[in-house]
């Protein structure tokens, strides 16, 4: 018996060559953990090419591929959370994870080998020839950044689904996407902390500016921030990466939105990130926003609708009317006295 993970976009552009190279002549079963087009895509190809082949997954995933590859029931073996099905010499354990990050994932865990193999949970945004992961750096934040982009909005399902691995003996974690770790406890400590409570004393201000105005603002308050020993990170949504600014969500305390006024809202690379945050659902505890405008705004209004997901407590607003004059500046000083004093509790 083989056990084979192949990319499926390998089997649609180079027609089954690495199972050639592999001389496989049969294949029983595909565990389909996951209906997504990167996991799935490729399943309806492999029962063509070997009759009898049949999709071992969960009630909600097998319902997802009949829509999406329009398969029938016979190519199916449905499981139950906690199953353990045996096949030559082998035990498959299945584990329910739903919305990690979709609503049918599930996990499999061989446990004469102890290794988990985990779909979506614990990837990272890293592609390399190295199987095995180093716990370095880089990895943290190809991981981190992962997770921040797919499993962050669920964080308190990922919460439940860690609590479920903690009496599973793990000696290998297998994600889909991503190297392999032989240290598991490398990347559970990692999620552990992104899905706790716990926040960083820091700022980040995502920001834009046309005429100059919110940039004068931005570089003020970043500089009465550094004066408070409060680390503070801006974000120029025109030439930074925004899966940067996913990443500095995770675990930041504050996020100040700087936006001009365009027509009578912000401007709409702010709409943009403000979306993204509200989406992102970060454990953030304060935000804010500062702005200019020249005629009229609405901005706050439309800011604070974007952002109805977050559970923050809102700072007071800073606007302006054109260039940010000294009783502004005062504001500033004291929104970065209020940021301080928010901050001095999380220490």
């Amino acid at each position: 018996m083989r056990f084979l993970l192949i990319p499926w976009i390998l089997l649609k552009k180079k027609s089954f060559s690495k199972f050639k190279e592999a001389k496989v002549e049969k294949i029983s079963y595909i565990i389909a953990q996951h209906a997504e087009q990167d996991h799935a895509g490729c399943i309806k190809d492999v029962l063509k090419k070997y009759p009898g082949c049949r999709v071992i997954t969960n009630k909600k995933c097998k319902g997802l591929l009949i829509d999406e590859l329009h398969l029938e029931d016979k190519d199916f073996y449905e499981i139950e959370d906690g199953e353990i099905f045996q096949f030559g010499n082998k035990k498959y354990q299945f584990i329910f994870a739903p919305w990690v990050h979709w609503p049918e994932t599930f996990l499999t865990y061989l446990p004469e080998e102890r290794i988990l193999f985990t779909c979506d949970f614990f990837g990272s945004h890293l592609a390399t020839s190295e199987l095995w992961a180093r716990d370095d750096s880089y990895l943290y934040r190809a991981a981190k950044r992962y997770y921040a982009e797919i499993m962050m909005p669920f964080r308190k399902n990922i919460n439940n689904h860690l609590e479920k691995l903690k009496n599973i003996s793990i000696k290998i974690i297998a994600p889909s996407h991503g190297p392999v770790y032989q240290n598991p406890e490398y990347i559970l400590k990692a999620y552990h902390e992104w899905v706790s409570d716990n926040v960083k004393d820091e700022v980040i201000i995502p920001y834009i500016s046309m005429h100059g105005s919110t940039q004068k603002m931005v570089s003020y308050l970043v500089e009465q921030l550094m004066k408070r020993n409060i680390k503070v990170t801006p974000y120029h949504l025109i030439y930074n990466d925004l899966g940067e600014l996913a990443m500095a969500l995770v675990d930041v305390a504050t996020i100040i939105l700087a936006s001009p006024t365009v027509l009578t809202g912000p401007h709409p690379q702010v709409v943009y990130a403000a979306y993204l945050c509200n989406i992102l659902k970060p454990k953030a505890r304060y935000a804010g926003i500062i702005g200019s405008f020249g005629w009229g705004s609405k901005m706050e209004e439309d800011i604070l609708h974007l952002l109805k997901n977050l559970k923050v407590e809102l700072l007071p607003t800073v606007m302006v009317k054109s260039n940010p004059r000294k009783e502004d500046f005062v504001k500033l000083n004291q929104l970065a006295d209020t940021i301080a004093k928010n901050h001095s509790g999380l220490k």
